[in-house]
């Protein structure tokens, strides 16, 4: 249920195309909520079904020409009614530890390298998400948006600061098994 959710926050920070949703997906929310150009579109269509946007008026309509959308009344108060709901954290999965726990019993040959792998692509966006800290979060902007999307990355920073952290420490445990070094 979440993904209209992300789209009407997206829309009533800016209204956008489609197209234009799918980029600022690829770019910031999908950080922490992705979704792919095909789902995007069908949700618009049910959002706009449900009364929560509206296309916005052209100045000739011209088929092909990409809609860009906006939040209508009912879609802001889903939204507000969505976001002080209380809800419970979903358990969490990870493929990669369910991996190394099987590792325990039919071997570990191939894990410690996607280990690394693995802590090269948490390296990598902990990087993005530090360099998009220090761009667009000075200490000078002090709004409670900025604050609360700040908060946001933050968490973004300490989950990839984690993974990188742990999986370090992964990889120095499979050097000291017997056997596995190398």
């Amino acid at each position: 249920m979440s993904l209209p959710h992300a789209i009407l926050t997206a829309l009533l920070e800016k209204p956008s195309s489609g197209l234009e949703l799918t980029r600022r997906f690829d770019r910031s929310i999908g950080y922490f909520w992705s979704a792919t150009h095909q789902q995007i579109y069908r949700e618009l269509g049910k959002l706009e079904a449900d009364g929560h946007i509206r296309a916005l008026p052209t100045e000739q309509p011209t088929r092909g020409q990409k809609k860009s959308y906006e939040v209508l009344p009912a879609g802001r108060a889903e939204l507000a009614r969505w976001t002080s709901a209380s809800q419970d954290p979903k358990p969490y999965r990870d493929t990669m530890l369910l991996r190394l726990r099987a590792s325990a019993v039919v071997g570990t040959e191939g894990i410690e390298a996607d280990l690394r792998r693995h802590l090269a692509l948490h390296q990598s966006q902990l990087a993005e998400y530090e360099e998009i800290e220090k761009r667009d979060f000075q200490p000078a902007r002090d709004a409670p948006q900025d604050r609360l999307r700040h908060l946001v990355l933050r968490a973004g920073i300490d989950l990839e600061t984690f993974w990188t952290q742990w999986l370090t420490h992964a990889l120095a445990e499979f050097e000291q098994l017997p056997g596995e070094n190398g």
